[in-house]
């Protein structure tokens, strides 16, 4: 990428501003210990406000905490400023946080005394005894099990922020009560809090949505249903290029093109045993009648593709010479996700998977899932995303929500933790993150404003080939079990079209771009001479086009900049005259006048390399 020019008047020395880091709850023990203290603090701060207000549960997340209240009236924004003002009186009495342990019997009384129903089903889920308890001073306690800090003076009142109030269901059940959520946040120093809340207004500057709807890409229509975006032709075009992009990768490596249907057989599904497990994940069941619904025999959308692609494996025998076997399909499949967790593009219920599923012999593993790990890093490379970790997505021994043995879940773990240390990559293992069916290589993705983001996942099954009774002719004429790979570089498409919007605040790099280049004639006298450089352009399979709104130089320039327009070309009597154009480009500013030829040669070996001009 070329990098932006240093004006003459600009200072080389200038330093930039130390970046604030900021960690997550979960990398902090400190912040653990705020956070918690802090929530506890405003629900005490809550319930003095609003006597008739019941507490349920208040736990920390990543960036700060949340508490769920049940409370006749709605909280306003008025009502944060009163709660947030009560809180620092609070914080100023330096109240003590004691720890207690009580038994299941005497916290149970104390429950039933102050009239709190939700402490009692909070106190049913706990199974560890004793139970805790924190007190505030001798003014305010909840169960919980910490930790702390040692008083609520410990706390900074100009490191605290009250966000927002939204709806939650308690127990996320929408049968159940409707409680309001107070949103909020904490941090060490002041300056921290202000960093928090700068990425904020820069998350909203980067909003997919936002920009999304702004540059023309998709759109949502309540007609169609929630969750089910429609994409424009900019944004297909977008699409489009990301699928040639990886269809050309894994051609070079040997996959093979295949095509499924949307809908299937449930009894597909009960084979694989995703109708066991995320039944209620699915869009109702298609049947015939009443009798056939009883049954449970129809049809359903699919969730998941890789039941079809066993099917194909499996639609003739198949011998060890033709392994591995690769099948790829951008596959479109359907969740019923509750409206309440959809949003724009990262939470949808129809999305586009760049599924493959790869079926190996047990020697070719170890092999196979490098080359898979070298095609997701080349991927994340041409994207410019290169800030990422990976996680180790093993299942908890403890759960009873896997299928298979544990000799086959021993062995698939030890495959993917193989290949992390033989590429010497930066890894953590995410004990309970695995699939139902076998352990995942997951790759997550820190963007610009450093909120983590998984992308590419590779995972190594030996389950469904036993559920399906896949077979493969061994070297010695016996039957043996394949081995499956399951991959996706980018996971879902919307998804990653959502994230990369956002890295990139709507600012493609040039081979991505839905419009690469914009001429600008300075009036009709131009236009013919645009339309033909255009038209070179586009034979070389530049995606190029001519402003034809007639509309004065300087209001040509805002619009391709409000578009994100990566190079602008001004065409004047001069640029006509010498074959030449007038340059100036996003990344680089003004090029200054550029002779034909040489743009094109310049912006073609762009393209090629995923750079910018």
């Amino acid at each position: 990428m070329v990098q932006q020019q240093i004006s003459p008047n600009s200072s080389s020395q200038e330093e930039k501003p130390e970046k604030v880091y900021l960690p997550r709850t979960s990398e902090s023990e400190i912040l653990k210990k705020i956070r918690h203290t802090t929530s506890h603090v405003m629900a005490m701060a809550v319930q003095k406000l609003f006597p008739k207000a019941q507490v349920t549960i208040g736990p920390w997340i990543e960036n700060g905490f949340y508490y769920d209240f049940d409370n006749p009236e709605p909280f306003t924004d008025k009502d944060l400023k009163a709660i947030y003002k009560e809180m620092v009186k609070i914080i100023n009495q330096k109240l003590p946080v004691v720890r207690e342990q009580v038994s299941r019997e005497e916290a149970e009384r104390r429950i039933k005394e102050i009239k709190e129903p939700y402490k009692l089903e909070i106190l049913s889920d706990i199974k560890e005894e004793p139970i805790t308890v924190y007190h505030l001073g001798d003014k305010w306690w909840d169960l919980c099990a910490g930790p702390h800090m040692e008083n609520t003076g410990e706390l900074n009142p100009k490191a605290i922020d009250l966000e927002s109030v939204a709806g939650a269901y308690w127990r996320g059940d929408e049968t159940k009560a409707q409680l309001q959520r107070i949103y909020g946040t904490a941090w060490e120093t002041p300056e921290q809090l202000a960093e928090y809340k700068r990425r904020k207004e820069e998350a909203l500057r980067r909003d997919h949505r936002k920009l999304g709807k702004e540059l023309g890409l998709f759109i949502f229509s309540d007609l169609v249903g929630p969750g089910l975006p429609l994409w424009t032709p900019k944004g297909t075009l977008l699409r489009s290029l990301l699928e040639d992009f990886l269809k050309q990768e894994q051609l070079k490596r040997g996959y093979l093109p295949v095509v499924t249907p949307h809908i299937a057989r449930v009894d597909l599904f009960k084979v694989s045993g995703h109708w066991q497990k995320y039944k209620e994940d699915l869009f109702p069941l298609m049947a015939e009648d009443e009798e056939a619904a009883a049954h449970e025999q129809g049809f359903v959308l699919k969730a998941m593709n890789c039941p079809f692609h066993v099917q194909i494996y499996k639609s003739e025998l198949r011998s060890y010479r033709e392994l591995p076997i690769r099948l790829a399909e951008f596959g479109t499949v359907y969740r019923y996700e509750q409206s309440g967790e959809l949003g724009g593009l990262t939470r949808v219920r129809g999305f586009t998977q760049d599924d493959a599923h790869i079926f190996v012999t047990p020697e070719q593993l170890d092999s196979e899932f490098l080359n898979v790990v070298d095609l997701i890093l080349s991927v994340i490379k041409s994207l410019r995303l290169e800030n990422f970790k990976a996680r180790l997505s093993f299942r908890d021994p403890t759960s009873d929500k896997y299928i298979g043995s544990d000799e086959a879940w021993n062995k698939a773990e030890s495959a993917i933790r193989r290949a992390v240390e033989t590429l010497g990559m930066d890894h953590f293992e995410g004990i309970g993150e695995a699939a139902f069916y076998g352990p995942k290589l997951d790759f997550i993705v820190r963007d610009a404003l450093d909120r983590e983001w998984q992308l590419g996942t590779v995972q190594v099954d030996y389950n469904l080939p036993e559920r399906f009774d896949l077979e493969y002719v061994a070297e010695d004429g016996s039957r043996k079990r394949p081995v499956m790979i399951h991959r996706a570089p980018f996971g879902s498409l919307e998804r990653l079209i959502g994230i990369l919007i956002e890295e990139y605040a709507g600012d493609f790099p040039l081979w991505l771009a839905p419009v690469q280049a914009r001429l600008l004639p300075v009036g009709d006298a131009q236009l013919d001479y645009a339309a033909y450089v255009v038209a070179q352009m586009r034979d070389l399979g530049i995606r190029a086009e001519v402003d034809v709104s007639g509309d004065r130089l300087g209001k040509l320039i805002r619009n391709a900049e409000k578009e994100k327009i990566p190079v602008m070309a001004v065409v004047g009597a001069k640029e006509v005259e010498t074959n030449s154009l007038s340059i100036r480009t996003r990344t680089s500013g003004e090029l200054g006048t550029v002779a034909v030829s040489e743009v094109l040669d310049k912006m073609k070996q762009a393209i090629a390399n995923y750079d910018n001009l």
